[in-house]
């Protein structure tokens, strides 16, 4: 009876590496399931979203456009100092090929703050590179030394009190890039899987992952899939009639 289902791994985009399948094939094979009409992934990392594997995600249309796309820092020094196996350039193309492949995607992510060796200057490229960017919305987290790490017995490990300003910082941006896309959610006509009821009104998301209050308390089409119009956008959800 589920509408949509959300597929999820420690490392979704090396789903059947040294494999004969790929993460576009567990796509495909969900999408092809009867009474499954919406198909959304977890938290996914950049590595292998080439252009082939976005061609075959975009040829379903149950295939919600919402990625999260792990970053971790807009700073390629931050990068490769935490081991990522990408850096921002490669990043922005991946994005980019999302976004043209997708009408109306969303880009979310994760972003670490105070990593150790972090220095002003990175920190305002990794601020400028997300702003840049313009994600849906940014998880903002402090790096936490964890005895055994490489990174806990590095050098020039980060003030906390510092830590926590940068957080503030960039979750200010953040906040401003979510409201600005939400704004542009507005006027939109989208399908929405309706959840719940709540405080009057039914609460549900759309394809691309936009929160929506929507101006009805009929609970008969909780677990449905209906249209609406986005009529306002808030800090962090959108108000929609019924179409």
């Amino acid at each position: 009876g589920y509408r949509e289902v959300v597929l999820v791994g420690i490392n979704l985009s090396a789903y059947g590496l040294d494999e004969d399948f790929d993460l576009a094939d567990a796509v495909e094979c969900a999408c092809s399931v009867d009474g499954i009409d919406r198909v959304r992934l977890g938290s996914i990392e950049p590595e292998r979203m080439d252009k082939e594997m976005i061609a075959r995600l975009a040829a379903q249309p149950k295939f919600c456009p919402q990625f999260h796309l792990s970053l971790q820092s807009g700073c390629d020094n931050t990068l490769k100092a935490m081991n990522r196996h990408y850096n921002c350039s490669e990043y922005a193309e991946i994005v980019t090929n999302l976004r043209n492949a997708f009408e109306n995607s969303s880009m979310t992510t994760d972003v670490m703050v105070g990593f150790a060796g972090e220095t002003e200057e990175d920190f305002n490229a990794s601020l400028n590179f997300v702003k840049s960017i313009g994600f849906a919305k940014v998880h903002i987290f402090p790096y936490s030394r964890r005895k055994g790490t490489v990174a806990d017995k590095a050098p020039n490990q980060i003030d906390p009190q510092i830590k926590e300003q940068r957080a503030k910082i960039m979750e200010q941006v953040c906040d401003e890039t979510r409201r600005e896309f939400l704004k542009d959610q507005v006027g939109l006509c989208e399908s929405v899987l309706v959840e719940r009821l709540r405080h009057g009104y039914l609460e549900g998301y759309t394809k691309n992952y936009t929160p929506v209050h929507i101006n009805s308390e009929d609970t008969s089409l909780c677990g449905k899939i209906i249209d609406v119009k986005i009529t306002k956008s808030f800090n962090d959800y959108c108000d929609a009639e019924l179409v």
